[in-house]
C-alpha cells in the first residue's frame, strides 16, 4: 500500500498565484454585468445612511499615484461601511472647467479665434468628457466601486443651475460684491487667481534698498533726509505712492558721511551691515506717528510719496519703512484707502507696463527690473542691489510667477460671515486633529475671496448690467438664468444677447431704454467644486447634506475643504461635512516629489499591468497615509510578499476544508478542543481590533493585524501543528472536525475583513468557500466578535504560547548545533520554572504534537537543560524509528504486523479507513 494515498492532503482549485493583472479585469467585467454596486445598495437599503462625498478630481490627464491613494482610501471606507451596518452610496464626481482644458486644446492646435465663444466652449466640454471617460476607466480598474454610470459632473446643466442658485443666495445676503482690489494675477493665464490656486516655488529676484528724499519734513525733519525702503520687486517702484511707517516704532535719523537716512531703530544694525555703513551716527530718534503726512520725492518721477502709518509694518526684516503701491499689494491697498491714495496699477493683463509708467511702457514687468534699477542708480536712489532666492507665489497651473495687480473683480465677502465659519469648523470631527487648527487659522486670516476669472471655459457670473453699469442681481434674474442653464446649459449665456437672458418683460430703473450688457467673466473653478454640497448632496435623492465625511489630500485645506465650507455656511449656515479626513502626498522611495526630470514617476496604470490593483490597494493600506507616503519598486516588492502570505493562508485553509461541510461537520463551540477554542478567541480579538481600526480609518493597523495573524497565530502555530491532525487522522476524527470548524470561521472572517482592501482576491477566494451566505463577499456583513471563551482557558493558552517560544528557541539552537535536523527528529525534556508553567504543561494533552516534536516530557529536574524565560529545555535526537506515514519518531513502530512501517496511531487510521 502506498501510505501517501491515505493522507488527507489539502485540495483546492484556488490558485497559488494571483495572476492579478489578467484575472482582475475579468472579475471587474463580472461585477459590471451583475451590477454589483446596485446589488450592494439594494441589500443595505433602509440602514442608517453614511455619505462619503467625493471631491472632484480634475478631468485632464492620466491618473497619478495621488489619485490612486485618494480613491482607494475612499473605497476602503465605503466598502467597510456597507458591510458594517450602513447604507453607503458612493457617487464619484469630476471638476470639468478651467484653464488647463483651454490650454490642452491650444496644444491640439484648436484655433479659438476661428470660432465663437460658444463653439470653443463646446470643444472644451467634448475634451473634458473624453478625459473623464479615460479616468473613470482607470478608477474602475483600481477596483473602486461606485455609481460610475451616474457621476456628478460640474459641466452638467443641472449642476450649473444649482451653482447659479448658490451665487444668487450669497448675493441676496450681501456676500457678493464687485470692487477694485489687488488680487493674485497670473500674466501667463491672463486671469485673477484665488489663494487656493497659488503654490510657492523658489525664485531668484533682485533685492534692492531705495532711498526717497524728504521734501516736506512737517517741522519734524529738515528736508533732504532719505527714507530707505527695501523690496524684491523693483518693477513696482513706478507705482509707489507712499512710504508706510509703524506709528509705535522708533525711527532713527542716521548720519552716514554727508547723507542722512531714516530707518527703524530696531533694524539699524541689519541695514548698516547690508549697506556696508562702516561709520554712522544717530542724530535723531522719533516715533513713527510723528512723521505722518511728511512727503518725499519719488525717485523716478516728478511726484510725491506720502508718509503714512500702518500696523502692518513690522521689524521682521527690511528697514521698517515700507514701499507702498496700492495697486500692487493687499496691505498697500487697504492702508492707501485710509489716506485716499489712488489705486495706480500701470501693468496690463499680460504683465506689460502701460503708459501710466512712463519710460517702461511696453516692457514685461519682470524684464523691466533691470531698467528700473539702472534708472534708480542714475538718480542716486539705489543704495544697494543683490540677488536672492526666495519662496514666491506661482500659478499652480502654468507654474509661472504671479503678481499682485489691482483690477475690478467679483468677490465673496468672507469677513461678513467669518465668525459663522469659525464656529462651524469647531463642530467638525477632524482627522488628523491638526487639520482643525490649519483650516481655522486660514479662515481667520483669510481676506475676501476673488471669485471672477478672465477666461472662457467655466460657469459665467450671472450678472446683467444696466445702462448705468449698475449690476442687476435679483431673485427674479437669478431664478430665470438658473432655469435657462438647467434647460440649455451655461453656453446659452454666450449664445444670447444680454436682454434675452432676462425674464420676459423685465424692466429696471437702471435701464430706462431697455439696454443691457452682461458680465463676461467666469467663476473661479473652486466655486464650481465648492458648490457640490448644493448640486450633489442636496439634489441627489440617495445623498444628504451634510455629508458624514470629506476625504482629500492635505492641499485641500486651502482648496476644496475651504471653498465648500465657505459656500455652504454662506447659503445654509452649516458646514457641508461632519468630518474631514486628509492624507499626504505620494513620494518616491527616497521621499522626493515625483517628476519626469528626476525619472522617478510611478503611475497606477503601469503598476496594475505588472502587479495588479490589489497590490496598489494593499500598499495604500500599509501606509501611514495621514503623512506623505513613499512608493518604489522595493516597497511594492515588500507589499507583494505580504500579499502572497495572505493569499497562501487563504489557499492553505481552503485546501484543508475540501471535505468539510459546515452544515453537517461543524463542531459546537463548547465541544471544540481547547486549542481550537483558544484560536477562536484569537480570531475574535482580531475581528474586534480590525473593526476599531476601520472605524478610526487606521488602515495600516488592519494591514498589520491581519498580516501578523496570518504569520504568527496561523502560519507559525495553528496551521503548522494542525497538519499532524488534518493530514493523518481519519476524515471524521473529532479533533480534525474541531480544527476544520475553526478554520472555516477563520477563513470566512479573514476574507470579509480584507474585502474592503483586497476586493478581487477576497471575491475570488469567497467562491471556493463551501456553503457561503451570498455569491459575493461584497454582499455580506463584517464578522462580529463574540468571544465566549473562558478567561482561565485564555490565560492558560496565552502562557503556553510563551512557553512554546522558549521551546522553539531551544530547537533552533539544537538545529544550529547539528543535534537535529527537522523538529520531528527531536525529543525534548522540559523543566518548568514555576507552578503556573508546570500546571499548564501537565494539563495539555498531546504536548509533542503542539510543539511539533516526536516526544515531549515534563520533569521536575534534568541535568543537561538550557535556561530560558519560563522553562529549562533539553533537546536530544529521538532514538526511535520514523513512521513512514506521519514521520513522527517512535519506539512502537512495527507493533502492528500488518503495517510494520507505521506507528500504532497511523496503523489504526489506515485499518479503520482504508483496509476492507
Amino acid at each position: 500500500m502506498n501510505y501517501k494515498d491515505t493522507l488527507l492532503m489539502p485540495k483546492t482549485e484556488f490558485p497559488m498565484r494571483g495572476n492579478l493583472p489578467n484575472r482582475e479585469p475579468d472579475m471587474q467585467k463580472d461585477w459590471e454585468n451583475e451590477a454589483i454596486y446596485h446589488q450592494v445598495q439594494e441589500r443595505t437599503k433602509g440602514r442608517p445612511l453614511f455619505v462619503l462625498h467625493d471631491g472632484p478630481p480634475y478631468a485632464n490627464g492620466s491618473l497619478h499615484m495621488g489619485h490612486a491613494l485618494n480613491k482607494t482610501l475612499k473605497d476602503f471606507i465605503v466598502r467597510y461601511k456597507s458591510m458594517a451596518g450602513y447604507h453607503a452610496p458612493y457617487v464619484p464626481g469630476w471638476d470639468t472647467h478651467g484653464l488647463p482644458i483651454e490650454s490642452a486644446l491650444a496644444k491640439k492646435k484648436v484655433d479659438r479665434k476661428k470660432m465663437s465663444l460658444a463653439e470653443f466652449r463646446e470643444k472644451c466640454a467634448e475634451y473634458a468628457l473624453g478625459q473623464l471617460d479615460n479616468q473613470r476607466n482607470e478608477f474602475k480598474r483600481m477596483g473602486v466601486r461606485g455609481d460610475w454610470d451616474n457621476p456628478y459632473i460640474t459641466l452638467n446643466k443641472d449642476f450649473e443651475a444649482e451653482q447659479i442658485k448658490v451665487f444668487g443666495d450669497m448675493a441676496k445676503k450681501g456676500y457678493i460684491y464687485k470692487g477694485l482690489k489687488p488680487v493674485f494675477w497670473s500674466p501667463s493665464s491672463e486671469s485673477a487667481l484665488a489663494e487656493a490656486e497659488i503654490e510657492y516655488q523658489d525664485k531668484r529676484s533682485p533685492s534692492i534698498y531705495v532711498s526717497f528724499e524728504v521734501k516736506d519734513g512737517k517741522d519734524l525733519l529738515d528736508g533732504g533726509e532719505k527714507f530707505i525702503i527695501w523690496t524684491t520687486t523693483p518693477w513696482t517702484i513706478p507705482a509707489n505712492l507712499a512710504i508706510a511707517l509703524n506709528p509705535g516704532y522708533d525711527y532713527a535719523v542716521v548720519q552716514v558721511d554727508q547723507e542722512k537716512f531714516i530707518v527703524a531703530q530696531d533694524l539699524l544694525e541689519d541695514v548698516a551691515t547690508a549697506l556696508e555703513w562702516s561709520d554712522y551716527e544717530v542724530t535723531k530718534v522719533f516715533k513713527g506717528k510723528e512723521a505722518e503726512r511728511i512727503t518725499a520725492k519719488h525717485p523716478l518721477y516728478d511726484r510725491e510719496s506720502l508718509v503714512i502709518l500702518g500696523d502692518h509694518v513690522t521689524v521682521d526684516g527690511g528697514t521698517g519703512c515700507v514701499h507702498t503701491a496700492p495697486g500692487h499689494g493687499e496691505d498697500d491697498f487697504w492702508v492707501g484707502q485710509q489716506y485716499g491714495l489712488e489705486v495706480l496699477c500701470p501693468v496690463d493683463n499680460k504683465g506689460v507696463f502701460t503708459d501710466e509708467a512712463p519710460g517702461y511702457e511696453g516692457s514685461f514687468y519682470d524684464k523691466a527690473n533691470k531698467a528700473i534699477t539702472d534708472d534708480l542708480k542714475e538718480a542716486n536712489a539705489l543704495e544697494h542691489l543683490e540677488f536672492i532666492t526666495h519662496s514666491y507665489p506661482h500659478d499652480w497651473r502654468t507654474k509661472k510667477p504671479t503678481i499682485f495687480r489691482a483690477t475690478d473683480q467679483w468677490f465673496a465677502s468672507i469677513k461678513d460671515f467669518r465668525e459663522e465659519l469659525l464656529e462651524e469648523i469647531q463642530r467638525v470631527e477632524w482627522t488628523p486633529k491638526w487639520g482643525e487648527t490649519r483650516l481655522y487659522n486660514m479662515v481667520r486670516d483669510r481676506q475676501d475671496w476673488c471669485i471672477s476669472r478672465q477666461r472662457t471655459w467655466g460657469v459665467p457670473i450671472p450678472v446683467i448690467y444696466g445702462e448705468d453699469d449698475t449690476p442687476i442681481i435679483t431673485d427674479e434674474t437669478i431664478d430665470h438664468i438658473a432655469g435657462l442653464f438647467r434647460e440649455h446649459g451655461s453656453n446659452v449665456w454666450f449664445e444670447r444677447e444680454a436682454k434675452d437672458l432676462l425674464p420676459e418683460g423685465f424692466q429696471s430703473d437702471h435701464s430706462p431704454n431697455g439696454e443691457f450688457t452682461k458680465e463676461m467673466d467666469i467663476m473661479d473653478v473652486w466655486f464650481d467644486s465648492g458648490s457640490t454640497h448644493q448640486g450633489v448632496l442636496h439634489q441627489r435623492e440617495d445623498l444628504v447634506r451634510p455629508a458624514d465625511l470629506y476625504l482629500e489630500g492635505s492641499d485641500q485645506y486651502r482648496g476644496w475643504f475651504n471653498s465648500s465650507l465657505s459656500t455652504a455656511v454662506a447659503v445654509t449656515g452649516k458646514a457641508p461635512f461632519k468630518g474631514i479626513l486628509s492624507h499626504g502626498f505620494a513620494l518616491d522611495g527616497n521621499g522626493r516629489k515625483m517628476s519626469k526630470s528626476l525619472g522617478n514617476v510611478m503611475v497606477p496604470d503601469k503598476i496594475m499591468k505588472q502587479l495588479g490593483a490589489d497590490i496598489i490597494r494593499l500598499w495604500v493600506s500599509s501606509s501611514d497615509y495621514q503623512s506623505d507616503v513613499r512608493i518604489s519598486d522595493d516597497i511594492l516588492k515588500q507589499v507583494a510578499e505580504v500579499y502572497r502570505k495572505i493569499r497562501n493562508t487563504f489557499r492553505f485553509v481552503l485546501g484543508n476544508l475540501h471535505d468539510f461541510d459546515p452544515k453537517t461537520d461543524s463542531v459546537a463551540d463548547q465541544d471544540l478542543q481547547e486549542v481550537d477554542q483558544y484560536m477562536l478567541h484569537r480570531l475574535n480579538t482580531l475581528v474586534s481590533d480590525v473593526h476599531k481600526a476601520y472605524e478610526t480609518y487606521e488602515f495600516s493597523t488592519v494591514y498589520n493585524k491581519v498580516h501578523n495573524f496570518c504569520t504568527i497565530d496561523l502560519s507559525s502555530f495553528y496551521l503548522d501543528f494542525a497538519k499532524d491532525i488534518l493530514y493523518i487522522e481519519g476524515q471524521d476524527h473529532p479533533h480534525r472536525r474541531s480544527i476544520q470548524t475553526v478554520y472555516y470561521k477563520i477563513l470566512t472572517s479573514l476574507v470579509k475583513l480584507m474585502s474592503p482592501i483586497l476586493p478581487h482576491t477576497t471575491d475570488e477566494a469567497w467562491k471556493f468557500i463551501p456553503e457561503t451566505e451570498a455569491h459575493s463577499v461584497q454582499l455580506t456583513d463584517m464578522p462580529v466578535a463574540e468571544d465566549k471563551v473562558d478567561k482561565k482557558l485564555i490565560e492558560k493558552w496565552d502562557h503556553f504560547v510563551n512557553v512554546r517560544d522558549d521551546v522553539l528557541k531551544a530547537l533552533e539552537e539544537a538545529r544550529n548545533e547539528k543535534i537535529i535536523g527537522k523538529s520531528l527528529e527531536a525529543k525534548i525534556t522540559i523543566v518548568p520554572k514555576d507552578s503556573q508553567t508546570k500546571e499548564v504543561l501537565q494539563d495539555i494533552q498531546d504536548l509533542h504534537q503542539l510543539l511539533i516534536v516526536s516526544e515531549a516530557e515534563v520533569k521536575d529536574e534534568a541535568e543537561k537543560t538550557k535556561n530560558y524565560d519560563h522553562v529549562y529545555v533539553e533537546v536530544t535526537k529521538h532514538t526511535g524509528e520514523k513512521c513512514e506515514r506521519c514521520w513522527v519518531s517512535s519506539h512502537s513502530i512495527g507493533e502492528n504486523s500488518n503495517h510494520p512501517d507505521l506507528c500504532p496511531r497511523c496503523a489504526s487510521v489506515v485499518e479503520k479507513n482504508y483496509v476492507s
